[in-house]
């Protein structure tokens, strides 16, 4: 099985670097393919010094640069992957061992952050309760799919935000979905404003969005979560 990576970056010359090296460490067959939204700074240089594909994208947004990527990309499987987020050794290796059984459909890894921070290991283990629980997966969880269920289902929904839990339970209604160890490590960055009040921030969001989401389905509220 090739597994075809999509990084969607722009300005990410601090962070790609170690996520491209996460990567060259594998074992299984893979490509890379780095969508480059017009960055100004080294990204798509350091990206094509490490011998991956890059694409240039008109358009600055994850979803539309994810799915540009998915649509040049040759791999049985697709894993997505932020490029601040580094996957652990064998963890290709695991995607392929968890697509040999034909009713999953994808899934995504455990996380964990960078920092030390006892609040942030806290909001992992209750996102892995979450995967587990409702087959929901967020973007820093490095989410794949197979080629055809990301084809059936029409890719990301290309919106500003909330486009990879859209995704995500989506593919939970397609198939069986899977929480892989070990966890890849995703930036702390975006908490620098305070771990908590980000939490808090985001938690509100997704409630919205989960509420205006049960509207445009009309789907009871018991239903919300599809079991994996």
């Amino acid at each position: 099985m090739k597994i075809s990576v999509i990084i969607p970056v722009f300005n990410e010359a601090t962070e790609l670097p170690a996520a491209l090296a996460a990567l060259r460490a594998q074992e299984a067959l893979l490509e890379v393919i780095v969508v480059d939204a017009g960055s100004t700074d080294a990204t798509a240089s350091l990206a094509r010094a490490a011998g991956v594909q890059v694409i240039s994208s008109a358009r600055r947004q994850r979803a539309a640069q994810t799915n540009l990527g998915a649509a040049a990309a040759r791999g049985d499987a697709l894993l997505f992957l932020h490029a601040d987020t580094r996957i652990a050794p064998g963890a290709l290796c695991g995607i392929e061992e968890a697509l040999r059984h034909a009713e999953v459909a994808g899934g995504g890894f455990a996380r964990r952050y960078d920092s030390p921070s006892l609040f942030l290991r806290a909001t992992c283990a209750l996102a892995e309760a979450r995967t587990r629980l409702c087959g929901w997966f967020l973007g820093d969880q490095a989410m794949f799919v197979r080629r055809t269920v990301f084809t059936a289902l029409g890719g990301f929904s290309e919106w500003d935000v909330f486009e990879d839990l859209d995704f995500s339970r989506r593919l939970a209604r397609a198939g069986r979905v899977v929480t892989l160890h070990p966890p890849v490590v995703s930036s702390a960055r975006r908490f620098n404003a305070g771990a908590a009040r980000t939490t808090w921030r985001d938690f509100a969001l997704t409630v919205r969005f989960l509420a205006s989401a049960r509207q445009r389905e009309n789907v009871p509220s018991a239903r919300l979560c599809s079991e994996p």
